[in-house]
């Protein structure tokens, strides 16, 4: 039962079982009553998302030696023992049910998702390829 590694607002794969928003922010401009309806999250996860400060500073990234500037500052908020319970705790669930994590980012190699999908298998959670 491996995690997926979701866009937000994506269309829901079969089987993909609960959204989780690993996001700073809702969505903007959509009611909260609409954001499983439209495939945004079920649940709305931040303690796994960068901080205010790194997120605009990954979203400012144009060069290699930015976005890896990002990816430091994410990993080391990622490596406070909140985050690292998190971590472990979505690992454990994924031998054990279907569900899936995600950010609005269009491309996942540009997005602290993909930091993310390492990070959980890391702590040896399963995921879908």
């Amino acid at each position: 039962m491996p995690i997926r590694i979701v866009q937000l607002g994506s269309p829901r794969a079969k089987d993909e079982g609960t959204r989780i928003g690993t996001v700073r922010r809702p969505p903007r401009g959509v009611p909260k009553a609409e954001f499983a309806k439209r495939d945004y999250y079920d649940v709305w996860f931040p303690n796994l998302a960068p901080s205010l400060e790194t997120m605009k500073l990954g979203q400012a990234a144009e060069t290699d030696a930015e976005w890896k500037a990002f990816t430091k500052k994410y990993r080391a908020e990622m490596a406070v023992p909140e985050a690292q319970h998190a971590l472990a705790l979505l690992a454990t669930l994924s031998a054990q049910t279907h569900f899936s994590v995600g950010c609005y980012c269009e491309d996942e190699a540009r997005c602290h998702r993909a930091i993310l999908r390492t990070l959980l298998a890391d702590q040896g959670a399963v995921l879908k390829d």
